[in-house]
């Protein structure tokens, strides 16, 4: 009779990852093999609130991606294995465990899901080279100001050449009437 509430701590456990796997815009599959406990609190400090760090057993981790719908991951799952679940900035994510694991070479980047799909831990490092959302959204706001603002100009241009031209007509009218009434 031991081995009911096991089964129902591992069936939670596997609900509770797999509900994981599907609400996050990004999983990163790292192996955390030789880290201290306040190394890998450091890291999750570091990576902020809106990811969570956690370390799974490979067997219920791969049960809970499969019943996620996720297929091509399973070969990540040996060795210690913890898993990055990112619900905010994958880029901000994907960054921040490249520079720990940078600082921290005991930290090995396997791989992950990205979208419902597999990804390479290459592919993990080309989403830290990318620019982060915030700078993203800031460099588009920038440009679609600056077209604004040469539409602005182009829409004011004739405007002002309108005012331009009648100015030089009133001068031109004015200078043609000097000259009639010096000779009256």
């Amino acid at each position: 009779m031991a081995d009911k509430p096991v089964r129902a701590d591992k069936a939670t456990a596997v609900a509770e990852l797999t509900e994981q796997f599907r609400s996050s815009g990004a999983t990163v599959l790292t192996e955390y093999r030789g880290l201290t406990v306040s190394q890998l609190t450091q890291l999750r400090r570091t990576l902020g609130k809106e990811v969570t760090y956690s370390v799974a057993k490979n067997t219920l981790a791969k049960r809970a991606a499969s019943e996620a719908g996720i297929d091509g991951i399973e070969q990540l799952f040996t060795g210690p294995t913890a898993l990055t679940f990112v619900s905010g900035d994958v880029v901000e994510a994907a960054k921040s465990l490249r520079e720990f694991a940078k600082a921290n070479p005991l930290l090995v980047i396997k791989g992950g899901v990205f979208e419902g799909k597999a990804i390479t831990a290459a592919e993990v490092n080309r989403l830290a080279d990318l620019e982060s959302r915030e700078v993203l959204l800031a460099k588009l706001a920038g440009g679609m100001k600056a077209n604004l603002a040469k539409a602005a100009a182009l829409f004011q241009a004739p405007l002002s050449k309108t005012v331009r031209t009648v100015a030089a007509l009133q001068d031109k009218r004015e200078q043609e009437s000097a000259p009639v009434a010096d000779a009256a």
